[in-house]
């Protein structure tokens, strides 16, 4: 967004469009931080050479330099009135330790880069919105509901954490629309219990981002809705992501080459070898900036990304992590 608006979109921007074209990175400055919950701070994000920031849409991410050679990936809650992007960040210990960077080395007016915003994880507005979030799984649902407010749209959050004290914009959330939110926290409330909200089929999209067991839960718990009704957003790798393959040969029509990819080598790393241009951040799956279109070929979609219709489609892969699938020798790639 450009602006402090928000502009609706009515699906993710993944698909048999999306190149390994140049891509924006922004030199930005930290204008502000804030401790929005426990462990949980917001970075305000401005381009220090004044440019105008590129649009997105709810549910958008970027692409977060928070040290030299690692970057994260941070859902954007919201542009704010004077035109800069703002991220919120969980301190995890236990992580990998990106988002201890950034809490315990990023501060206002520090320079950082940052690439993106890209989105795979589209609002429709046109369609009524239940919105599940554990965490800091709230970030990009807290977008949405303000594309849903105002686009009109019928919505309800349903929003679980560990504790009131560590669920960022809980309380406003809750003073701006009290019959709108409910909150689980466990240490005041019982378990959010996604089985029951989901049991009966209903004509919305279930929009979920969290921990990978709610995630999980809650897929589970509407498989039984028609098709295309959940979507969710994911930031760790899948778990056959490590998995044994075969080798397998790629032809690459852009850079001009064929390659053979052997069973201990991921695709990226041949096709760096080779010449070939790829952008590419997370290096897991989870991101999606190195999304390639495929032009022949079975996929062995090992991502996070794309929706199970997406990777039966076999239009685009992630090649830090997909490969060729079981029986398929050989894919040629716009690459």
């Amino acid at each position: 967004m450009s602006g402090p608006g928000i502009t609706n979109g009515a699906g993710p921007t993944n698909g048999a469009g999306s190149t390994n074209g140049a891509e924006a990175r922004h030199r930005m400055r930290i204008t502000d931080r804030q401790r929005v919950a426990e462990d949980v701070v917001t970075l305000d994000l401005a381009p220090v050479d004044g440019v105008l920031l590129p649009d997105w849409e709810p549910g958008a991410h970027v692409d977060l330099e928070v040290m030299p050679g690692t970057e994260r990936q941070y859902s954007l809650v919201t542009t704010t009135p004077d035109g800069h992007w703002r991220v919120a960040v969980l301190r995890e210990a236990g992580g990998r330790g990106g988002s201890v960077a950034v809490h315990d080395t990023l501060r206002t007016g520090d320079e950082v880069l940052v690439g993106g915003p890209r989105n795979h994880f589209g609002f429709d507005p046109d369609r009524p919105a239940v919105f599940v979030a554990g965490g800091i799984g709230i970030t990009p649902i807290r977008a949405m509901i303000a594309a849903a407010e105002q686009a009109g749209t019928p919505w309800e959050l349903h929003y679980a954490g560990r504790s009131r004290d560590r669920m960022a914009f809980a309380d406003e959330l809750v003073a701006a629309h009290p019959d709108r939110v409910v909150l689980a926290a466990a240490d005041q409330a019982p378990r959010l219990n996604v089985v029951g909200l989901l049991a009966e089929p209903r004509d919305a999209v279930v929009y979920c981002c969290g921990p990978r067991g709610l995630m999980d839960a809650v897929e589970a718990a509407a498989a039984h809705w028609p098709a295309g009704s959940v979507r969710v957003e994911r930031f760790e790798p899948a778990a056959d992501v490590d998995a044994p393959g075969e080798s397998f040969e790629v032809e690459l029509t852009l850079t001009g080459t064929t390659v053979t990819v052997p069973a201990d080598r991921t695709l990226l790393e041949v096709a760096e070898d080779a010449g070939a241009f790829v952008l590419s951040s997370c290096r897991e799956g989870t991101c999606g900036t190195c999304e390639t279109p495929v032009l022949e070929g079975a996929v062995d979609h090992r991502d996070t990304v794309l929706s199970p219709a997406e990777q039966a489609d076999d239009r685009t892969m992630m090649v830090c992590v997909s490969r060729a699938a079981a029986g398929c020798p050989r894919l040629v790639l716009e690459l």
